[in-house]
């Protein structure tokens, strides 16, 4: 009778656990509904920001790769992100290559220039890792206009190209195509992200980030994932500098300052450290609250900016996925009182 009770009580474990699989993609389907429909209520310039904090969110999640799950300070990402927007717009414009195929071609490229970074980096931790990523990031721009290279990255006049139009048949101007085309690489990028970092590489990389000396004693190769975990993070944020460069339809130095790698990084502590929701939180951040603070203040809009983010950290010190998972949880328990 013992054995028989078990084989009934199969079916409903296997369909518990189904269902609790599916929590998270029953969840998700009504956000990614909204967004499929917002090109229909968007204006045009509120489309523009949407479609660029699709692309910062992809930047977050790499970063938040590196940072969050293995612990590694970074404060050079904006330089992979300028990579990825030259690679994409030097392909378009002088070598006529179809501006989606750049998107992976951008991060492979990254992939490579991470994992190589990420070997001497090794041999860095903690504040000298972020110093060393920090001088990454301050010499990118340098580089970008040096001579001998400017007749492929137009120095500091940058290059100028076209926006792509929507493909033939497609009731949707170029605005909204090109928020869908992100929409659906920005799935995809999070997809590959949440398997990733479910999985046994992403436990592995905790073990890293918590207790290096330990996850090195069970046989994890430190180094080897360490250098790895670099080049996912950097292939993340090269895929994003390329659909930036698409959306914007312009690269130039100055555009991938010190400022934009310490803006990624924000987004991350905002969004939330070792959350993958977090990297949407972080980017509609770093996108409208500027626009907000200077709304506030023509005078001083940085000093609004930074007020919020004290606010923001001092109501949310994990993050606002961590707090919005907080609340949900309190109305989860009110609902089953």
């Amino acid at each position: 009778m013992a054995s028989g009770d078990t084989m009934l009580n199969k079916p409903t474990a296997f369909a518990r656990l189904a269902v609790l699989r599916a929590r998270p993609i029953i969840g998700v389907l009504p956000l990614l509904l909204l967004a499929v429909a917002l090109p229909l209520v968007a204006s045009g310039y509120l489309m523009f920001q949407l479609t660029l904090t699709l692309v910062y969110a992809i930047a977050i999640l790499g970063l938040n790769m590196l940072t969050g799950y293995s612990g590694q300070i970074s404060l050079g990402h904006g330089a992979f992100y300028a990579i990825g927007a030259y690679i994409t717009a030097i392909l378009i414009t002088r070598f006529g290559v179809d501006y989606w195929w750049t998107v992976p071609i951008a991060g492979l490229v990254c992939l490579v220039v991470g994992f190589l970074f990420g070997l001497p980096a090794l041999r860095l931790e903690g504040l000298y890792l972020a110093l060393a990523t920090f001088a990454l990031a301050a010499a990118t721009p340098q580089i970008l206009k040096y001579n001998r290279i400017s007749g492929w990255t137009g120095g500091v006049q940058g290059i100028v190209f076209a926006k792509p139009d929507a493909p033939h048949g497609l009731p949707v101007n170029a605005d909204q195509w090109l928020y869908l085309f992100t929409l659906a690489i920005t799935i995809v990028m999070f997809v590959l992200a949440w398997n990733l970092l479910r999985g046994r590489i992403g436990r592995a990389m905790v073990a890293i980030r918590d207790h290096p000396i330990a996850a090195a004693a069970m046989g994890i190769d430190v180094s080897l994932f360490k250098s790895l975990m670099f080049g996912v993070g950097a292939l993340y944020t090269g895929i994003a500098g390329s659909l930036g460069a698409i959306v914007v339809q312009f690269v130039s130095p100055d555009a991938f300052n010190i400022l934009l790698s310490i803006s990624l990084l924000v987004g991350v502590v905002v969004g939330g450290l070792g959350s993958i929701p977090g990297a949407i939180f972080g980017a509609l951040f770093i996108e409208f609250v500027p626009d907000f603070a200077g709304q506030v203040s023509k005078a001083a809009p940085w000093a609004v900016y930074g007020l919020l983010l004290i606010a923001c950290m001092y109501a949310a010190p994990s993050g606002v996925a961590g707090l919005a998972g907080r609340v949900l949880a309190s109305v989860g328990r009110v609902g089953r009182g």
